[in-house]
């Protein structure tokens, strides 16, 4: 019963009815719940507020419902870990801290505002709705190959904002000390100068700061490119290796076995010139013990095996008779 309730939650198979039920289901469930929350915060739906808080708590037990079944299947999703493990490994994931979080506010600790302020993170619940599909995968591959590179140029954002932080606190301070009294008070200026057109509250009145507001809008142009870039050469870099590899599958959809003997004429040949000749390709050699990966300049023995494409000879044959 367990594997089954598992198969249902984890497994997303369109063929299996019960699951895709479910699936459906959460997805509803979560829309609903978050439409509630908005709509509670609009004063003019005040009439309504006990149903949208009666939708709220509905919601957030079928939360909590799937949250104990998830636990208690959690042995299932990591099979290679022990049972009190595997509890762990799911509670400390990123799916078994967001439903955490989206169920604590539940409870007593509702007063307080920093629990009032964790029903957001329901809003990540969303991400289960697209979590299987291609698309949805395709982001999360290209963030994760392209990790390092990111975090790198969040670094650079990092160590820019506190240098431009520091440098219009230097220009500014005399002339205004109210507003930029210390140095972390121009994080909110250099912050929005970097990133945007900055928001005009706060903005440099001597000659120096202007020409320090002018070059960190150079650098912020720079900035915002440089992440884009990299997650932009990850997705460009992913299609063209996902076409190469759907068109090394179809070149090799059929393959064939072929042995060089005297007789075949091609001992001492290399793999392209039989190419040119024949028009199929040599992907493997086979020798003795040894499995050669076929080049235009490998030249081919008497006693060997090809691994050769042999739909084009198929073709070729056909167009002959």
């Amino acid at each position: 019963m367990r594997k089954r309730l598992f198969e249902i939650m984890e497994i997303n198979n369109r063929d299996d009815i019960p699951s895709t039920v479910f699936d459906i289901g959460l997805a509803v469930v979560i829309v609903v719940n978050i439409i509630a929350m908005f709509l509670e915060t609009f004063s003019s739906l005040n009439a309504y507020k006990s149903l949208f808080t009666m939708i709220e708590n509905v919601t957030v037990v079928l939360f909590i419902i799937e949250y104990i079944l998830r636990i208690a299947t959690s042995d299932l999703l990591y099979p290679d870990k022990s049972r009190p493990r595997a509890v762990l490994s799911f509670l400390i994931s990123f799916d078994g801290v967001v439903e955490l979080l989206t169920i604590l506010p539940f409870f007593y600790l509702s007063g307080f505002i920093v629990f009032r302020m964790l029903r957001v993170v329901r809003i990540f619940h969303l991400f289960r709705i697209n979590s299987q599909s291609d698309s949805f995968n395709v982001i999360k591959s290209v963030l994760y190959e392209k990790r390092n590179a990111i975090m790198s140029s969040v670094f650079i954002i990092i160590i820019l904002m506190l240098a431009s932080s520091l440098g219009i606190y230097s220009a500014e301070h005399e002339a205004q000390p109210d507003v930029y009294e210390n140095a972390f008070s121009g994080i909110w200026w250099s912050v929005s100068a970097m990133l945007t057109v900055g928001y005009g509250d706060i903005y440099p009145i001597t000659i120096a700061g202007r020409i320090m507001a002018i070059l960190i809008a150079f650098l912020g142009v720079g900035v915002v490119a440089i992440p884009t870039g990299i997650i932009s050469a990850g997705f460009v870099e992913y299609y063209s290796r996902e076409q190469n590899y759907d068109k090394k599958l179809r070149d090799i959809e059929r393959v064939g076995e072929v042995l060089v003997t005297e007789e075949s004429g091609l001992a001492g040949q290399t793999a392209g010139k039989i190419k040119k000749a024949h028009g199929s390709n040599v992907y493997l050699i086979l020798r003795d013990d040894l499995t050669l990966i076929a080049t235009e300049s490998t030249k081919v023995a008497e006693g060997d095996i090809l691994i050769i494409d042999s739909e084009k000879v198929i073709k070729k044959k056909r167009k002959r008779r």
